[in-house]
């Protein structure tokens, strides 16, 4: 991140954009708490930055620009860290936005260069589409022990999920499909098991034989690595900065907690463990605690 002086003279244009960038920052910092607007976008999808597509529904990805500043603001979505990339000429707030979220203003609160400020942006309305699936019942009926197992195991992945580690990360956020197949259900799904509706589906499926080995499609460390009720054999990645991937259903691990992957690396093997109704890999995307469309992180 450059912050030195430049060495020789700044040609016009480039004195007039630092001026400009300084201006902005003088503006930033005299902004009151309690001065909240509607944020404009950071940039269309597919605008060629390697960061998520901008998608402001619920399940998306919100992209705020927070302007320039000397060091890294702290951005806050209610008690989630918000990602920040960019540099000391331009940061962006990278906001997951909760399937949960109704449609309407929502608004994250900044810390800069000792002053404080609160972004608003708007959530449009996304309807989902409805999947009925069969599977066994006793996968969607709970025996009291299993229902207790299920507790024991949410307790735990609530602190998995809480990960915000730094650094933050600084390269491209754009991520490599896991494992190669069909999307079998793609994110949001509104989901019924067995003539019962449960909570929407918070990942992709990719449908591919038992066996089929996963790739991390960004660099991480593995934070988890267990065999769930629901989720079968699963694995979790920190990339940093509060963006997770988690990989479900999984017939081998061949990771273990703290290992650090480069993106490509083999970690896991597709499988049908846990509530499946056949051979898949479900790969799900999280930021600042949000379960986001992991289809918003391909190369446009």
């Amino acid at each position: 991140m450059p912050t030195e002086k430049p060495s020789t003279p700044l040609f016009p244009q480039e004195r007039r954009h630092l001026l400009q960038r300084l201006a902005q920052t003088a503006l930033f910092a005299a902004a009151p708490a309690w001065a909240a607007r509607s944020h404009q976008p950071a940039g269309p999808a597919g605008d060629g930055l390697p960061w998520p597509q901008d998608s402001r529904v619920p399940g998306g990805v919100a992209r705020l620009s927070l302007g320039p500043a000397s060091t890294r603001p702290l951005a806050m979505a209610g008690e989630a860290r918000v990602l920040v990339v960019g540099d000391m000429i331009e940061w962006t707030a990278l906001v997951g936005i909760p399937l949960s979220t109704a449609p309407g203003e929502q608004r994250i609160d900044v810390k800069a260069d000792g002053r404080s400020l609160t972004l608003g942006y708007t959530v449009r309305d996304k309807r989902y589409v409805e999947q009925r699936l069969k599977v066994s019942p006793k996968t969607v009926d709970l025996s009291p022990e299993d229902n207790a197992r299920y507790e024991r195991e949410a307790a735990h992945l609530k602190t998995v999920m809480a990960t915000f580690t730094e650094p933050l990360p600084t390269g491209s956020l754009q991520m490599q499909v896991p494992v190669p197949g069909r999307r079998s259900s793609s994110f949001g799904l509104r989901r019924v098991f067995n003539g019962q509706p449960r909570n929407p589906h918070s990942g992709m499926d990719i449908a591919a034989p038992t066996g089929t080995p996963v790739k991390a499609p960004l660099p991480g460390r593995v934070i988890d690595v267990g065999d769930y009720f629901f989720n079968g054999g699963t694995v979790w990645l920190d990339h940093g900065g509060g963006l997770l991937s988690m990989y479900c259903h999984l017939s081998q691990v061949v990771c273990r907690v703290g290992d650090r992957l480069d993106t490509g690396d083999v970690f896991c093997k597709v499988g049908a463990t846990g509530r499946v109704t056949g051979p898949h890999l479900h790969w799900s995307v999280m930021l600042n605690r949000a379960m986001v469309d992991p289809a918003l992180f391909f190369s446009a």
